[in-house]
């Protein structure tokens, strides 16, 4: 090896920039889509442009940035590209509060956090870089929103919104605290708006269906599956013909249909149209009183399982087809119109928010499926599992699971309902009252009706003059240059849509844009998207699995059934990081432990930052940020700024020892093996304790000497080759130092002799109150905990320690575990 005069510590400052500069003007990271090496696309979240990357945008990013690196030196074409979440109501906030428009305050942040993101080093290839802001970005979700609007799947409907009064504007969930305004706090109310639709309920089926997909964590399957939430059941119909409506009947859909003959009332939600026609005068005032009580709450307020069960009786009545019993109706607040039928059916014998509804109103609690040894004896609670039907008519005596499947059968055969699915899941709401989303592109015609924008004429533009009101209102409402426009039909006045699309629209589609970033004929290249898509490896938090991850598949899938694209699935790999806390918090403005990574990497280095969050414990885990903890990892990157710098010459003039030689090879080849299996799996803290390992072995052998020059040359390359994915600055600097050709990010992993790495092996005895009850082969370097694990499961010392107390299991290292019991 070639050595440069050593400098006794890494210079960040000089050589992180250098080695910045030089990629970039060298374009070592730039993708091309016809370079011969299989693809991979691995893509992480991109971020909302807030203004600064906190560490927690680090921890996120540089261990993506690290896997990717490790994908390119393991001979693929990798794509790892970066943008901007950049459409959003924290923009328009800062118009309001700042006077500032929301596009310089989006361009002005972007540009900073783009600043910080090249302070990573990573391989982000910036001719790639996406911002859904921009009218080359939004004019395509615009486009694609027609393409849904054609196939039926994009709809206008009414919905209930947060209603401030005061304000005169829709609110955001997140902008109603504790049921108020969080500008004004005035009362927050619910009103009926028209507003747009994606029609995601028709893909729940499908969305449940998890078998396209390569690797995700089974946990945000479950979130999912929980969220749409399949319901097999029944839909059954209550008679309320008495009223001379139009509507002759009511239904209502359960998964206990067993229970029928229990049904003591009925509840609607207190939005359902049906409740204003069956309120009778007597009970009107008091019903409308809770209406707009309901009103003040939000959906997850009602919901709670915290939130006290209340409700009012509106007068009327319904008839239970299958015993000809009238049942009261009321309403209640924990009813929503957007589940189900929004009607549910009162049995408060078998379900306990029933139970406690009766007994809170006086209401008659029927058992019809009796528990084993049940006398007639009054309930103290709901008894929900199976039973035996009783009072339930023809069906008395069959057990409950039997009784379902006959009872069902009746209400068929007699035209009263049916067997069916039911989803909680319901379509995607994707209308914003605000000014900073991109324009939903669609027109209203008092002679022609709703007509949507040509094709030729998108982007519909937001207007750069627009005047942001202190109400929070959106602009676009009261800008006549927006607001009125021409038919696309008859060419007569007309106005546009206001609303904007929710950002989550954006986002569905965004890993589709970067394989083709500047194509003008369409949202995306086909060709490209055939050749990158899907990705390969998605990471991200997992807080976005129920909607982010949600939508984007159903994106892909109505996109697929247009014709778009040809496959199922956006994502065939996720893996989720944990979160980065500080003082045993979760980071916050409000606690003031946010933690900036712009001085960290003035003063240690963007390698150092990125290896101590690597090292910080398991990814998907998170860990607790230190001080004391970054310091350390910065000593240990000097140490192998150190142990490159020395001279493998100089022991050359030392005695040889061949087996100090053989067991630097050894650790050579057990390392190489050990963090190229732990980087496959995102496993970088136990990857980067191993090279600490080694790190530690290499000094103890320099010391002792008798280690072969070329021993020491060759695990000084393959350290360096194992390390430069999670720390490329300093590796490329060795790299050069040491006499290789530019740049070691294009170099191929190092291998591994299997027979090297392989474990050595010994024979560890396992005793029981002293007494050797076994002996097991194990790793020679196995570690304690193992040791006593593999000691405790062997079958031969089990019957020893049936029964028994373990009170201390001990270990000698290398030689015994001794389980004392008593």
């Amino acid at each position: 090896m070639t050595m440069r005069t050593p400098e006794r510590r890494y210079n960040h400052r000089e050589n992180d920039k250098k080695w910045q500069e030089r990629w970039e003007r060298d374009k070592l990271y730039q993708v091309r889509d016809d370079d011969p090496r299989p693809k991979w696309y691995e893509l992480t979240m991109y971020p909302y442009p807030s203004g600064n990357l906190h560490i927690g945008h680090w921890y996120a990013m540089s261990p993506a940035d690290a896997h990717a690196r490790f994908r390119r030196m393991q001979g693929y074409n990798v794509l790892h590209p970066m943008g901007f979440d950049a459409f959003g109501l924290p923009a328009e906030n800062a118009a309001i509060k700042r006077g500032i428009h929301p596009h310089t305050w989006t361009m002005d942040n972007i540009e900073n956090m783009r600043r910080q993101l090249r302070s990573m080093g990573a391989v982000y290839d910036w001719d790639r870089e996406i911002i859904c802001a921009l009218p080359e970005y939004y004019r395509w979700s615009q486009w694609l929103f027609l393409q849904l609007h054609k196939a039926g799947l994009a709809y206008r409907a009414k919905a209930p919104a947060n209603w401030c009064p005061s304000c005169q504007t829709v609110l955001a969930n997140e902008q109603v605290v504790d049921g108020k305004c969080e500008r004004c706090d005035s009362p927050v109310s619910r009103r009926d708006l028209e507003q747009w639709f994606f029609r995601i309920t028709r893909y729940a089926e499908e969305l449940l269906d998890f078998s396209g997909l390569l690797d995700w964590p089974e946990r945000i399957k479950a979130m999912q599956t929980n969220w749409i939430g399949r319901s097999v059941g029944v839909e059954i119909s209550f008679d309320i013909s008495e009223y001379g409506l139009e509507e002759r009947e009511i239904r209502t859909f359960t998964t206990r249909i067993d229970t029928i003959y229990g049904v003591t009332f009925l509840v609607m939600a207190p939005e359902h149209p049906l409740v204003a026609r069956l309120t009778t005068p007597e009970r009107r005032a008091e019903v409308d009183a809770y209406i707009a009580q309901a009103r003040r709450q939000t959906e997850v307020e009602r919901l709670s399982t915290e939130h006290e069960k209340t409700g009012v009786f509106i007068g009327s009545y319904a008839t239970n087809r299958l015993n000809g019993e009238r049942v009261p109706i009321f309403i209640a607040d924990y009813v929503l119109l957007t589940y189900g039928t929004g009607i549910v059916m009162g049995v408060p014998a078998h379900d306990q928010r029933d139970f406690d509804f009766a007994r809170r109103y006086g209401l008659p609690i029927r058992v019809v499926i009796a528990p084993a040894g049940w006398k007639g004896e009054e309930l103290e609670e709901a008894y929900v599992e199976d039973g035996i039907q009783v009072s339930s008519g023809p069906f008395d005596g069959l057990p409950s699971r039997e009784g379902k499947e006959r009872i069902a059968d009746h209400i068929q055969g007699q035209g009263w309902g049916g067997r069916t699915v039911s989803y909680r899941l319901r379509d995607w709401l994707i209308s914003r009252q605000r000014y900073w989303g991109t324009p939903i592109p669609m027109v209203y015609c008092d002679k022609c009706g709703i007509i949507p924008v040509p094709e030729k004429d998108l982007p519909v533009l937001l207007p750069e003059d627009a005047q942001f009101r202190p109400t929070g209102e959106s602009p676009l409402k009261y800008h006549p240059g927006f607001l009125n426009t021409s038919c696309p039909q008859c060419q007569g006045p007309a106005q546009r849509e206001t609303d904007t699309m929710d950002t989550f629209v954006d986002s569905s589609w965004y890993l589709l844009r970067y394989a083709s970033p500047h194509y003008h004929q369409g949202p995306f290249d086909p060709a490209t998207v055939r050749e990158w898509l899907p990705v390969n490896q998605y990471t991200g938090g997992a807080e976005h699995a129920v909607m982010h991850l949600l939508y984007a598949r159903f994106f892909n899938k109505a996109l697929r059934d247009l014709g778009l694209v040809e496959f199922d699935e956006p994502f065939l790999r996720l893996y989720n990081q944990g979160t980065i806390i500080a003082e045993r918090h979760k980071m916050s403005k409000s606690r003031g432990n946010v933690v900036t990574p712009d001085p960290y990497v003035e003063e240690l280095g963007a390698d150092v930052v990125r290896t101590y969050l690597m090292f910080l414990g398991p990814w998907d885990q998170g860990g607790e940020w230190s001080d004391a903890g970054i310091n350390g990892m910065a000593r240990w990157l000097n140490r192998v700024w150190d142990l490159t710098h020395r001279d493998a010459a100089a022991l050359s003039q030392r005695p040889t020892d061949a087996e100090a030689t053989r067991s630097l090879v050894r650790i050579t080849h057990k390392t190489v093996r050990k963090v190229e299996e732990d980087m496959e799996r995102f496993k970088f803290n136990t990857a980067l304790a191993a090279m600490m390992e080694l790190t530690n072995h290499m000094g103890r052998a320099w010391d002792e000497g008798g280690v072969e020059p070329v021993a020491w040359g060759d695990a000084i390359d393959k350290l360096l080759l194992l390390l430069a994915p999670i720390a490329p600055h300093v590796t490329e600097e060795l790299w050069e130092r040491t006499g290789h050709a530019y740049s070691i990010h294009s170099q191929s992993l190092p291998t591994w002799d299997g027979e090297l790495a392989r474990d050595e092996e010994i024979t560890l005895v396992v005793q029981v109150n002293g007494r050797v009850r076994d002996r097991i082969q194990v790793a020679a370097g196995i570690g304690e905990e193992e040791a006593k694990g593999l000691a405790l499961e062997s079958q031969r010392v089990q019957p020893y320690l049936d029964g028994k107390e373990i009170r201390q299991v001990i270990y000698v290292r290398g030689r015994l575990v001794n389980v004392v019991v008593g």
